[in-house]
This record gives C-alpha cells, structure tokens and sequence, in this order.
C-alpha cells in the first residue's frame, strides 16, 4: 500500500477543507447561534492549516521541482510488460494532441501514461520506462 502524499491532488483539499471548517465554519456558527467566540476551534483549525503548509513546503523542497511527484511512482501504478505491449505515442491529425502510452499486442487496447507536449516529456517518459524508441501512430 502507497500513502499518497499530502500535495497530490485529493489528498491536500482534505487538509485545506478540514482546517477550514474547523478554524472558521465551526466558530462562525458557534458565535452565530450563542454568541460566544470560540478560540479553540480558532487555534485548532489555523494548526491544521499551518501543518499542512509546513508539510507541503517540505514535500515541494524535497521534488526540488526537479521530477513531478506523480511521475515518481508512474512505473509502479501503470506497468509495462514489452512481450504483450509496445510503447507508441498516440497523435491526433486534427489537434496534434500527442499522448503516451502502452498498446497491447493481442487486442489493441492502449493504456494512457502522459500527455506529450513537447520533445522533453517524450525524453521523460523514455527514461521513465527505460525504452530507447518510441513509435507514433496518427
């Protein structure tokens, strides 16, 4: 099992939410309805806010922005088997829209890996998957 990191997609919205909700519905409605101010909920939801950042800035600095944090761990969820699949990059004749991805041998069924914008992500991906040529199909 993979613990997603907490600046992926799904995973930080539940921090950002959470902190929020706490720090800032939760005393609202508190107030509303009695009056009274709540600096527990306050200091509770800013420590939920503060931690997430202070993890976010750590995660960021570790990437060092160097490789995508969903690109560490793309050879582990969408696996590559070249005795049933060959690498191709699939290019849209009216948009130009490149994307990478598997195409299995038997069926013809393609995997997405990542979109292609320019030469460096198709060097990306080549890396990734430790393959030396890629074909285009249109």
């Amino acid at each position: 099992m993979r613990i997603p990191k907490i600046n992926s997609i799904h995973y930080g919205g539940i921090w950002i939410a959470s902190g929020l909700i706490a720090g800032v519905v939760v005393p609202l409605i508190l107030w509303h309805f009695s009056r009274v101010a709540s600096i527990v909920f306050m200091v509770i939801g800013g420590l939920i806010l503060l931690a997430f950042g202070i993890l976010f800035a750590i995660e960021m600095h570790q990437d060092n922005s160097k490789v995508p944090y969903y690109e560490k761990a793309l050879k582990d969820e969408i696996k590559f088997d070249p005795s049933t699949q060959y690498a191709v990059i699939r290019s849209s004749i009216c948009t130009g829209e490149k994307v990478a991805g598997f195409k299995d041998r038997k069926n013809g069924h393609f995997t997405e890996v990542m979109v292609i914008r320019t030469s460096e992500d198709e060097k990306r991906f080549k890396e990734i998957y430790g393959l030396e040529s890629v074909r285009t199909e249109y």
